[in-house]
Parts: structure tokens; C-alpha cells; sequence
């Protein structure tokens, strides 16, 4: 099957099954914290253009003045609601709007902010040139970031110890990609996940 055409249909099931679980999310966020139950961060995506990715807000408002990009362990800008989404997740299923708009794909490198897409080098480019997507190999790999992070001092390590293991592994996602691969990898995701969170 057609990679978009894959994308469009999953993402339109998905939204629609997952409705009801979407709508109790947002009720639970509006009940729990004052501000828009979306975070829209900007990210740069294919051939380098930047979006807005939708995300369930698992922060409070103002949280990107309050700290760095990357969220550590304990980070005290996450909500109550908002560790929960994030431990399992939840909160990234906003972005199959994205996937449905073609701005990401269901299967893809994780999108980052243009802070460190900027600084890709010579083989790192090529991450850009296909479609951000929900999971890839370093979604897998990263599944606890938070606590890999730390509390300490979370951008600084994420930016020497992780985002290079991050690329790497995009790199190998673009390079190797198939449809039956990404097939692969969303089921190797959910087993994680499934795994990660008994």
C-alpha cells in the first residue's frame, strides 16, 4: 500500500475510533489546569518546513519561559493529568490531525524543534527528507526519555547523549525504510509500550 495513502486511511480510523477517549483527555485537561487543552509547539518538518504539532498540553501555560525544551524527570511544569498522558503516551495522539493534514506520517522520524534541526550535519540532512512521523526507531529506544534525562540538567544531556543516538537512528529509518518495515515498527512500538507500562 501507498505510504499516504496508509497514513490518511490509519489516521482517519484512528480519530475516529478513538474519539470518545480523545474528547474524556481533553475534558480531564480543561477540569485539571487553566489553559487550551492543545500545545501546538512549532517543528521543523519535510525538506525543512516548519508546522505546528498538535499535542495533548501535559505543561502549564508558559511552560516553554519556565525552562528549556527538553522535559527531565520531576519536571514541576508537568501537570498532574500531564505526567499520566505522558507516561502512556496519550498525549501524542493529537498528532494524528497532523498525519491526516500531511504533515507527518504515522511511521517517521520524531520531529524536532528548528533549534536542533539547524545544526544537522552532512548525513543528518537526510532526516528532512521525508515526513516527521508519531514513532520511529528512537521513539522505541526512548520510550522512559524523561527519566534517561534526569532532573539535573535534561537539555544539556539530551543534547550530548541522546540527540546524536537519536539521528543515528533516523538516519538508519530513512535509509531502510519500506512499508512493510513501518509495519514492523508500529507493532514494536505498541509491544513497548505494552511492555514499558504493565
Amino acid at each position: 500500500m501507498n505510504k499516504r495513502l496508509f497514513d490518511i486511511v490509519a489516521s482517519s480510523l484512528g480519530l475516529i475510533i478513538l474519539a470518545p477517549i480523545l474528547a474524556c483527555i481533553a475534558i480531564s485537561i480543561k477540569l485539571s489546569s487553566p489553559g487550551p487543552v492543545f500545545y501546538r509547539g512549532v517543528r521543523t518538518g519535510r525538506y525543512g518546513r516548519p508546522f505546528k504539532m498538535f499535542k495533548f498540553r501535559t505543561m502549564v501555560v508558559g511552560a516553554e519561559k519556565l525552562g528549556g525544551t527538553t522535559t527531565g524527570k520531576n519536571d514541576p511544569r508537568v501537570t498532574s493529568i500531564g505526567w499520566l498522558l505522558r507516561k502512556y503516551k496519550l498525549d501524542e495522539l493529537p498528532q494524528l490531525i497532523n498525519v491526516l493534514r500531511g504533515e507527518m506520517s504515522i511511521v517517521g522520524p520524531r520531529p524536532e524543534v528548528e533549534e536542533y534541526t539547524s545544526i544537522y550535519n552532512q548525513e543528518e540532512q537526510i532526516i528532512l527528507n521525508v515526513r516527521p512521523g508519531i514513532t520511529d526507531y528512537a521513539s522505541m529506544n526512548f520510550v522512559n526519555l524523561s527519566e534517561i534525562v534526569g532532573s539535573e540538567n535534561p537539555d544539556k544531556y539530551y543534547a550530548e547523549n541522546v540527540r546524536p543516538l537519536k539521528n543515528s537512528l533516523r538516519v538508519k529509518y530513512v535509509k531502510e525504510q519500506t512499508f512493510w518495515g513501518d509495519m514492523k515498527i508500529i507493532l514494536m512500538t505498541l509491544q513497548r509500550l505494552l511492555r514499558h507500562h504493565p
